[in-house]
């Protein structure tokens, strides 16, 4: 169980986060101050420790009404990871059926697995292992995709409440293309049930503090011109609420949705018509796109959940223009897009994006430069939360916004390189991304609670 912090609490050390895909900022000798409902007060950088009791007083605390920690050299705060991508009914399939098809994968692996979660006590068991699982690598905000039953993905939102993760919830939308025995019975039933899910996850947080709900069409391989037209008339009336699906995946399913809607030139043409393609669209894979739906989704503000790991590890080798993306401010955040993806670490899909990155600079013979460090880890943090519409809450140390980080110690159990006396902050920092993992992952914190130490 998360700890409830009742205090405000002060954090005296190193802190690291991006200002763009561009800007690393490191804080060194930096005082933050986070309010009891962790709200990030103030930050006071180049700052002795000495002189912590004055800054304390001059913001009205008090070691008695403040907690204050002192961070040694080999420990550092960054952002908490963010996760635009990831189908929490299949956090046990993880690492299997590689070198699958997607639509075979789906048919012969996924759905089976997902199909468990009509049974309650079965969710709740899977979706307490994979939120603990997720926190523990450091994935503060997770977009997930539930299954198509609104009673599993309700308990999902109640897990994420429990154990303290942010979370976007969608309850998958599938009438058709799906055994008998995992779809929804009619579209009449799909809209209910969405409807339905909304209703009560807006009940659990009304506000949406930590959890919000996504209107998730699985893909619209899954979804009739109906469906589509009645999910595009819930996302009208709810405009405070993301949507989701999975766009320009593979080949093989941009084949078979033009086949389905021929009338539509391209899977862009086709989610604008059904108003489900808008500036809260969280778009994830979006592989093979023209230019003329590039330039669309940048005028229509869309965000895409760029998934590396399976995107290469399935039957073909696909690579997204993420460089292009990023060349037009379109939202790009990182994914990973479990169970297609084996791995649900973050800091491996950023190595992987790094990998994936440069194959496409040689596809494009130079065209499209490697990703760099900076780009990737804001990819992992603040770009998600543009990707996921909280950019305003998360993402970077700002004033204002809430505290969700985590703690990396550079000298925990783990297998990291090794720190060397020459090594500067910058460099460890790289380490960590390069060859850290979860042990050194030492705190998790979302808005200022401790949801995760070791």
């Amino acid at each position: 169980m998360a700890s409830e912090a009742t205090l405000a609490q002060a954090f005296h050390g190193t802190f690291i986060h991006t200002l763009s895909p561009k800007e690393l900022e490191i804080l060194t000798d930096t005082l933050i101050l986070i309010s009891p409902t962790g709200i990030l007060e103030s930050i006071h950088s180049s700052t002795p420790r000495a002189s912590i009791p004055d800054l304390l007083a001059q913001n009205n605390y008090s070691p008695s009404t403040c907690n204050v920690t002192i961070l040694p050299a080999t420990e550092f705060f960054i952002p908490g990871f963010i996760d635009t991508h990831t189908h929490a009914p299949q956090w046990a399939q993880r690492g299997t059926g590689r070198g699958i098809d997607l639509l075979t994968w789906l048919e012969t692996i996924t759905f089976r697995h997902e199909a468990k979660l009509s049974d309650s006590d079965y969710a709740k068991s899977l979706y307490a292992s994979c939120v603990r699982g997720g926190l523990k690598q450091g994935m503060t905000t997770a977009c997930y995709y539930g299954s198509r039953h609104a009673s599993a993905s309700v308990i999902l939102a109640e897990t994420c409440l429990t154990l303290g993760q942010r979370a976007l919830i969608g309850k998958c939308n599938m009438n058709r293309h799906a055994p008998d025995w995992y779809r929804d019975a009619s579209v009449e039933e799909s809209l209910h049930d969405t409807e339905d899910f909304i209703s009560q996850v807006k009940v659990l947080d009304p506000e949406h503090k930590l959890v919000t709900p996504v209107i998730t069409p699985r893909f619209a391989i899954c979804c009739d011109e109906e469906l589509l037209v009645g999910l595009g008339e819930v996302a009208g009336r709810n405009p405070d609420l993301p949507i989701q699906t999975h766009f320009n995946e593979s080949r093989g399913e941009v084949d078979f949705t033009r086949s389905l809607f021929p009338t539509d030139k391209s899977e862009t043409d086709l989610y604008e018509r059904f108003g489900l393609l808008n500036e809260r669209s969280i778009l994830a894979h979006s592989i093979y796109l023209s230019d003329a739906e590039i330039e669309r989704m940048a005028e229509l503000k869309c965000g895409i959940a760029h998934c590396p790991i399976p995107n290469v590890t399935m039957d073909e080798f696909m690579v997204a223009p993420v460089r292009e993306y990023l060349r037009r401010d379109i939202k790009v955040g990182l994914g990973t897009d479990c169970g297609g993806g084996y791995s649900s670490s973050m800091l491996e899909v950023m190595k992987s994006a790094f990998v994936v990155s440069t194959a496409r600079c040689t596809m494009t013979q130079g065209r499209d430069e490697p990703l760099s460090v900076t780009e990737g880890f804001y990819m992992a943090t603040l770009g998600g939360a543009r990707v996921c519409g909280l950019q305003e809450k998360v993402g970077n140390f700002v004033v204002g916004k809430e505290f969700d980080a985590l703690l990396v110690r550079a000298d925990g159990q783990g297998v990291m390189a090794p720190v060397e006396e020459e090594d500067g902050v910058r460099e460890v920092f790289e380490k960590f991304l390069m060859t850290g993992d979860d042990r050194n992952i030492g705190r998790v914190f979302v808005k200022g609670r401790e949801v995760h130490s070791i």
